[in-house]
């Protein structure tokens, strides 16, 4: 690893203020054009579809890139950087199915969860609106949630997080299980959370197999396209209700689904790359 053309970077509390004041200022930034586009066109940027897209990307990117400045290139001497490699086609014949076994298991254990209530009612309201201010633009919709965000998730979450994590010793179930509650509790709300981190748990098991951040922005983004096409057709991010059958065939058809394609990612055929 010594003579690797990817840097040996390692994440501690450190790493994570610099990734949070990233965000905050690139976040900001954006905040700040919006209030000089408002002073001199009389007219806020906030409304329109596409700014929580750049507010979005603004954020990400600044904080990847203060890692890398502040973090990776002063510890390594290196500039941050990741493998992006594909891999042979039966590994994707494995994965793919299960991370859908994945997708129907958090549904059936998001669904447990309550959206009614003193507590649960208006934060379900407050997270249904700003869900639905969301997705007034199909475009922008898929644009933000199929291509930006598993890009620059995976990058943080699995690329930065979880395999600097590993890099400073943690055990690879440890730095998947902490990367992939960071992931959950930054969607802010215990509808995504759940799903966010079952998710978040095969993504950093193919990361970790396979060395390769192509793989899990794949599926990131498959997940994603899954629920975009869900929204957008049948008003309800639920394989249950679009396909009229109960929660618990979606639950006995991922149980079934996960277990035999995990088996045969991690036991029968034994992946595992390393990077060079």
């Amino acid at each position: 690893m010594e003579n690797s053309r990817y840097p040996k970077f390692t994440f501690t509390w450190l790493g994570g203020l610099v990734l949070v004041a990233g965000l905050f200022i690139g976040t900001m930034a954006v905040s700040f054009f919006n209030i000089f586009w408002m002073f001199v066109f009389k007219e806020s940027l906030q409304y329109k579809d596409w700014f929580f897209m750049l507010s979005n990307a603004a954020g990400f990117l600044t904080a990847i890139a203060f890692f890398d400045f502040f973090i990776v290139r002063p510890n390594t001497g290196k500039k941050l950087n990741f493998n992006f490699s594909p891999t042979n086609f039966y590994t994707y014949l494995l994965i793919f199915p299960m991370m859908l076994g994945m997708m129907f298991i958090a549904e059936f254990i998001t669904s447990q969860i309550p959206v009614t209530g003193p507590f649960f009612g208006k934060y379900y309201e407050f997270f249904e609106r700003l869900m639905e201010q969301l997705t007034d633009d199909p475009v922008v919709m898929v644009i933000t949630a199929v291509i930006c965000a598993p890009i620059f998730e995976e990058i943080v979450f699995r690329g930065i997080i979880q395999k600097g994590l590993i890099n400073k010793g943690t055990k690879p179930v440890n730095a998947v299980i902490i990367a992939s509650v960071i992931f959950g509790l930054v969607h802010g709300n215990p509808w995504q959370f759940v799903g966010a981190v079952l998710l978040g748990c095969v993504l950093g098991l193919v990361y970790y197999k396979t060395k390769s951040l192509l793989l899990p922005m794949l599926l990131h983004g498959f997940n994603n396209l899954c629920s975009t096409i869900l929204i957008m057709y049948t008003k309800n991010e639920s394989f249950a209700d679009a396909f009229k059958i109960p929660e618990w065939m979606i639950l006995a058809g991922g149980i079934i689904l996960f277990s035999v394609f995990y088996y045969l990612f991690t036991r029968k055929y034994k992946v595992h790359y390393s990077e060079i």
